[in-house]
């Protein structure tokens, strides 16, 4: 595991190195252009490193190792630093550190990848290079979702001639909520899993009583929050609402259905769970009642 881990770092150690060239040998567009320029390099980089190793899996921490780098450079490329600047910089921060830790936590190694990626190799059509589908579907598309999500923390952590505002606290309730809301369910999820006892069983407690994925709610709503920060610093940039659609796109069309039918192929029961819980949000009404069911 060590070893593996080694490769890991090493590889987003490149990573970062040749992102950071990319950027200070760039000079002309503006400044987001050459983030995405510099995150599009870094992301080729772990690409390569994970046809060397043949895992995908290696991209995976890339989700949230990268939003907080890039933070902090638009951060310490300004001239002041602003109330504003800090606070969106520590959310990000505190929302990355756990995200790893997370993946960290559940990361088998380098001899294990991702089910979804072995789904999409066997599934994909025989004409199509596994190479292209790791690279488009695995890695470049997940880079320019969080890099969308990301264009409004530039007015966020850029313009400062807006002083912190009610707008600001509710950004700061809305993306500190659902940091802590993906925290508890991660965490009731690794406690209910981790139980032998739940062997089959389908998880109906705490907040996985509510929703089905209230790990991806928390997810979604963190880059919400991010928005209205953004939105506070410089409405003109209302446009970035783009970034939290299309990461409800991504979880509500992608993410969802895929573990769902997962949920379906190896626990029949879990049918009659998704005609009780909501994937997300609790609808006008719901009610749910019942513990933890067993697979019959």
């Amino acid at each position: 595991m060590k070893r593996a881990l080694g490769v890991v770092a090493l590889t987003y150690l490149v990573a970062g190195l040749a992102a950071w060239a990319f950027a200070a040998a760039v000079d002309g567009p503006h400044p987001l252009v050459i983030t995405l320029g510099a995150d599009l390099v870094a992301t080729v980089v772990v690409f390569a490193a994970s046809l060397i190793v043949a895992n995908a899996s290696l991209y995976d921490p890339y989700w949230s190792v990268a939003p907080p780098v890039i933070v902090l450079a638009w951060v310490l490329g300004r001239d002041e630093i602003t109330g504003r600047q800090l606070v969106v910089l520590a959310l990000v921060l505190i929302w990355a550190v756990r995200l790893t830790a997370n993946w960290l936590r559940s990361w088998r190694g380098l001899d294990h990848e991702d089910w979804r990626y072995v789904q999409m190799r066997e599934q994909r059509p025989s004409w199509l290079p596994w190479w292209l589908v790791n690279l488009a579907g695995i890695q470049v598309m997940p880079t320019l979702v969080v890099f969308t999500g990301l264009l409004a923390v530039w007015p966020a952590v850029t313009v400062t001639d807006r002083p912190l505002g009610w707008l600001d606290a509710l950004a700061v309730l809305v993306t500190g909520g659902a940091v802590l809301l993906e925290a508890v369910a991660d965490r009731q999820m690794h406690r209910f899993s981790g139980d032998p006892a739940n062997r089959g069983r389908i998880i109906d407690r705490g907040l996985w009583r509510f929703s089905r994925h209230p790990n991806y709610l928390g997810e979604i709503g963190f880059w919400w929050g991010l928005w209205l920060f953004g939105l506070a610093a410089a409405p003109g940039w209302w446009w970035t609402v783009a970034g939290p659609i299309v990461m409800v796109l991504l979880f509500a069309l992608v993410s969802v259905p895929l573990m769902d039918r997962r949920s379906l192929a190896r626990r029949p029961a879990y049918a009659e769970h998704m005609s009780h819980v909501p994937a997300l949000l609790p609808w006008p009404g719901w009610t749910r009642n019942g513990p933890a069911r067993r697979q019959r």
